[in-house]
């Protein structure tokens, strides 16, 4: 079945969710593993009931704790803890970012129905192949998958896909933009969101600040259809930071769209008003188009109502739109957002505002708060029938019957000195759901004999009775799974080596060269092929087929040792074609559980580990295997789009540009071709890295950005002489690591 997936990152808005028309939705609970911290979230409390009323409503539940674990307490502990927890209380599935993990609980707990979340940047096949290797029965796509892509996947498993909401600029699960700015991993659920800043390209004498990083709001709308027939069985709507009424807009919108039932512009209209950034991208499923980026106006725009005219010094707003008290108003002035303004009074064919801005003749109004949508969306209530039968016999427990549920009372029903209990008083009492969204169908009510029974016993009956049915529904027949201790395992060994990262390899000693190509539709590089060094590919977080099609062709026509592989889907290509694996620094790589389930697999010669553990972290996970990203460059994104809105004629094509930021830190965005001859892009720190990584982990550094890479190189047990090299410089998170 075709599946609307809502988020609810409070309980309204799961409610908004549920009375809207959503067929699941997802949500985190109050710990620390959910990708969405600033979201309310849910407590267990919460968490049962919303649980109770959305498979009440035939509503799917799925659980959201899709952050990289680390070690200790949080992850043998607490992170399986919540897992269980979830799991026994009723959740439909899990949904995870880290694969090994996932691994490690499909076989420990088999049952348990596991999601492989979007962070995990599912893009390919072989990123869906490794997933259910790993015993993840659904993947959520990364939103930068291609139709094409998404079709190849859905034909193999179970797919999810993105159709509304907010974009990331990075391509998902690999940004570390948040964590080296400002001390917050988004990988860990704590994003800052810097991408939302202003920044300035340095491209083509360009030197305005602008919302250079920020994207539109994904809006598949009608494009809906040809997700359905490249076999996408869940359209995901984002939005767990949003209010409930933007959930029911959007949930009612799509719900008309895949029904074919409702007013489909009037749907689109009130989705608008609850949140409209950039009016709307389709989204790189369908290719980049104009609207992809949203460079001048970054928040909430709604929709346009009218058009100021300035007259007896009031702005009078030219409209059909009838306003009220409490709705509010954004002004457009040539395409960027200038401020705000409040309703006064309505006044001949349109109303008054008021803004502490001057405005001028011809600005554009968009309505941003719309009460009236904000009610009408939000007051439709689904519920549910419960067939209820209900026995009370003189000397005899009271008996409710709903399916399977059998629920009895505590004492025995005495005979009645007066007026005896009626079916009317039972009737009466029962009807009463106690807030529940039940409409009570009595299918029976038998009463046989003189029987008293006291008001608040009939009442504390009648609560056990929907407490009892409750359970029921929450967890079905649902066999609750115990929490068994999984020991982390112990790493040992050293590791003496040194591995670069680079496209060229001239004068460059290394014992591992990872070659990353500034063109890939060129063939490799004398330097690289003919070294002294073992021989790894560079396999990129984001890769479309022609991308695997050059790796193939690299892998084949040349001795080629193995890949450097920073999306997971990396694991199932180096086995079907013959090369080790180099697990990259994209598979964030920060428990020991993880580390050592990927280290099961034969096929794995190195791996490094998370670029975002202080030393202690780090060294818990040092193996003869290990590398740790010591020195040079610090990649922070991946764009998987032109930044400049693919103006190719306009384009002056350099190798590297600078992206400046409001406080005049520069940080270096490296372009290059992808097998297809398109443009892609690479953003990395301000500051460059220095020191010697973590002891007892090879060397890795990757010097993509830089002019001078054999005197890098060279540097590498020298942060002194790296200091002198670097013009900025961190010793990024080895001392005091990242929230």
């Amino acid at each position: 079945m075709l599946e609307i997936l809502a988020p609810a990152g409070s309980y309204d808005s799961a409610l908004a969710a549920i009375n809207n028309g959503a067929n699941a939705i997802y949500l985190g609970l109050s710990s620390s593993f959910s990708a969405r911290q600033g979201a309310d979230n849910f407590d267990a409390d919460n968490f049962r009931s919303i649980l109770f009323r959305a498979h009440l409503l035939g509503v799917k539940v799925y659980v959201a704790l899709n952050t990289v674990i680390k070690d200790g307490a949080e992850a043998s502990e607490n992170f399986f803890k919540d897992v269980l927890f979830a799991w026994n209380e009723g959740a439909d599935a899990i949904i995870l970012q880290d694969p090994f993990l996932g691994k490690t609980i499909h076989e420990s707990y088999p049952d348990i129905v596991l999601h492989m979340s979007t962070q995990a940047g599912v893009c390919t096949l072989e990123g869906a192949k490794f997933a259910k290797e790993c015993g993840f029965s659904r993947v959520i796509l990364a939103r930068e998958t291609p139709l094409a892509e998404i079709k190849k996947i859905a034909e193999f498993m179970e797919t999810e896909v993105f159709i509304h909401g907010a974009l990331c600029t990075c391509f998902s699960g690999q940004c570390y933009f948040s964590s080296f700015v400002g001390g917050n991993s988004g990988n860990r659920g704590r994003c800052k969101q810097p991408c939302r800043k202003r920044y300035a390209y340095d491209r083509n004498e360009n030197t305005a600040l602008n919302y250079a990083l920020s994207l539109s709001d994904l809006g598949v709308g009608e494009d809906i259809e040809k997700l359905k027939q490249a076999g996408v069985v869940s359209f995901k709507i984002e939005g767990r930071m949003r209010r409930p009424e933007y959930v029911a807009a959007a949930v009612r919108y799509y719900r008309g769209l895949l029904d074919e039932t409702g007013n489909t512009e009037r749907n689109l209209s009130a989705l608008k008003r609850t949140y409209n950034r950039g009016n709307y991208t389709k989204g790189l499923a369908f290719g980049q188009d104009k609207r992809f980026l949203s460079t001048a106006i970054q928040g909430h725009i709604g929709e346009k109502v009218g058009v100021v005219k300035v007259l007896n010094a009031q702005y009078f707003v030219d409209s059909r739109f009838i306003p009220q008290k409490g709705d509010a108003f954004k002004i457009i002035r040539d395409g960027g957002e200038i401020g705000g303004a409040s309703f006064v009074k309505t006044q001949g064919k349109g109303f008054i505002i008021d803004s502490k801005i001057r405005l001028k003749n011809g600005d554009n109004v968009f309505i941003t708060t719309d009460t009236e949508v904000n009610t009408r969306v939000l007051a439709h209530e689904k519920r549910a029938k419960l067939h209820l039968s209900l026995e009370f016999t003189e000397g005899q427990t009271a008996k409710a019957v709903c399916g399977n549920v059998c629920v009895e009372s505590n004492e025995l029903l005495q005979s009645a000195q007066n007026r005896p209990l009626s079916e009317e008083e039972i009737r009466a009492c029962f009807i009463k759901t106690d807030g529940l969204p039940l409409e009570v169908v009595f299918d029976r009510i038998e009463v046989n004999g003189n029987i008293f029974i006291p008001k608040s016993m009939l009442n504390g009956f009648r609560r056990t009775v929907y407490e009892r049915i409750s359970d029921f529904i929450r967890t079905g027949e649902r066999q609750i799974l115990t929490v068994n201790p999984i020991s982390a395992p112990i790493l040992s060994g050293n590791n003496t080596k040194t591995a670069v990262i680079s496209d060229d390899f001239a004068d460059i000693v290394c014992d591992i060269a990872i070659y990353k190509p500034q063109d890939w539709t060129l063939d490799l590089p004398e330097s690289f092929v003919n070294g002294n060094h073992q021989k790894y590919l560079y396999y990129p977080a984001f890769a479309t087929s022609k991308d695997m099609e050059r790796l193939e062709y690299w892998c084949e026509m040349k001795k080629i040792d193995g890949i450097y592989a920073e999306n997971y889907g990396g694991m199932t290509f180096a086995k079907e074609h013959g090369v080790k694996l180099f697990a990259g620094t994209g598979f964030n790589l920060t428990n020991q559980f993880s580390v050592m389930t990927l280290l099961n697999d034969p096929n794995v010669a190195y791996y490094a580990v998370s670029k975002e553990l202080n030393q202690k972290e780090g060294g818990e996970l040092v193996s003869d295997k290990a590398f740790a990203l010591a020195s040079g460059n610090i990649k922070i994104m991946d764009l998987c789009y032109c930044p400049f809105g693919k103006t190719c004629n306009q384009c002056d094509k350099r190798e590297i540009y600078g992206l400046t930021d409001e406080n005049g830190r520069v940080f270096p965005v490296r372009r290059y071709l992808s097998a297809d001859g398109n443009c892609r892009f690479e953003v990395y720190n301000c500051a460059d890295l220095v020191g010697v990584g973590i002891q007892g982990a090879g060397k890795l550094l990757d010097v993509s950005v830089l002019a001078n890479k054999s005197m890098a190189v060279e540097a590498k047990d020298s942060e002194n002489k790296q200091k002198q090299i670097y013009k900025n410089c961190t010793s990024g998170h080895y001392k005091r690591g990242v929230l």
